[in-house]
């Protein structure tokens, strides 16, 4: 089956409603959610924050936080999903935020440094990875890897994908965590 066609239908099936907010993936996760007949039902939309601007002027993020954390970072990434949430009107939103490349400034985030965040009514979580290749590569991972977070809601973790040891997450979900987002996700609609 398809990923991305799977989070569809187990949101669907727990009639729960999806939005992303999306940097450097510029809309990618979007565009491949809506060539689904039918997602209509359940993604309602996303909001491509590729500058820190609309990142700050049109979901709300911090300008402190892009200051304190950068912005390739978990704390932006959660900023952005659970503000983005909140504009989309969504039960669940993922975001993303990361430097695809070519190049990296000094001091900000190499090249392949990618962060996401899933966003709830009761909590948020986030994790880094590192992806490999080039930039087209990077984004496209980082859209799969944004599949796989939220299909982490249905699934164990150790089930969802593989992801390979060099992208590995630098801090994976605690057995608790997923527990506390599975609890969280029939909590919303029980």
């Amino acid at each position: 089956m398809n990923p991305m066609h799977d989070l569809l239908q187990g949101l669907a099936n727990k009639h729960l409603t999806l939005g992303t907010v999306e940097s450097m993936t510029g809309g990618l996760f979007a565009a491949e959610a809506t060539s689904i007949p039918g997602a209509s039902h359940v993604f309602k939309g996303s909001i491509v924050t590729y500058s820190n601007q609309i990142k700050t002027g049109l979901v709300g993020v911090s300008p402190a936080i892009i200051q304190a954390h950068g912005v390739v970072s978990d704390a932006v990434a959660k900023e952005m999903a659970r503000l983005g949430r909140q504009r989309l009107g969504v039960d669940v939103c993922i975001s993303v935020t990361g430097n695809a490349g070519p190049t990296a400034e000094p001091g900000k985030a190499p090249v392949g440094e990618v962060h996401l965040a899933l966003a709830t009514k009761k909590a948020v979580w986030a994790f880094g990875v590192n992806c490999k290749g080039d930039r087209e590569s990077i984004r496209k991972q980082a859209v799969d890897l944004m599949v796989q977070f939220g299909l982490s809601m249905f699934r164990p973790v150790e089930r969802v994908g593989q992801v390979p040891q060099e992208n590995a997450p630098k801090k994976l979900m605690s057995a608790q965590e997923i527990n506390e987002l599975l609890k969280d996700v029939d909590s919303m609609i029980n």
